[in-house]
């Protein structure tokens, strides 16, 4: 299987920091959410589904929690992306696209799509193989030689 460099690995997570960032800004406050769940299910029915549930406080709390906390590790990432970091992503990725799976297994929400397949593909991305850093070598230059001066 082919690999990728760590630079580009590191790039591959910043990427998807950023990604996260602009799509889960809306969920992290009441106010913002508030605008956006009107287009949420609007969309929803445009694909065929049902029209969303309307939201109680205590959804919209949870809803703002867990945009919060996204919106936070986003940030993280963002600033300072590592393969440690990237992997566990990843499997926050898989994690989340199994409680997706179970929510499309349940009807009416074609909109979850539009969250899901990027999920999946972020999840493969940072979860694709880092080829091994080879050390470097130490040289002091094209056959040159050290003199030391006596």
């Amino acid at each position: 299987m082919p690999t990728v460099t760590l630079s580009t690995y590191l790039r591959i997570t910043r990427a998807s920091a950023l990604f996260d960032v602009l799509i889960v800004a809306p969920f992290a406050t009441p106010w913002t959410f508030l605008l956006l769940y009107p287009q949420l299910n609007r969309l929803n029915l445009e694909l065929g589904g049902a029209a969303l549930p309307p939201f109680a406080q205590l959804h919209i709390l949870i809803t703002c929690l867990m945009g919060s906390l996204v919106l936070l590790w986003s940030v993280r990432r963002l600033l300072e992306p590592s393969l440690a970091l990237g992997r566990y992503d990843g499997a926050g990725r898989f994690l989340f696209a199994t409680w997706m799976l179970w929510a499309l297994a349940q009807g009416g929400l074609p909109l979850v799509w539009l969250f899901l397949v990027p999920e999946l593909l972020w999840g493969v991305a940072q979860w694709w193989p880092v080829a091994p850093v080879r050390p470097a070598r130490r040289s002091n230059g094209a056959g040159l030689k050290l003199v030391h001066a006596s």
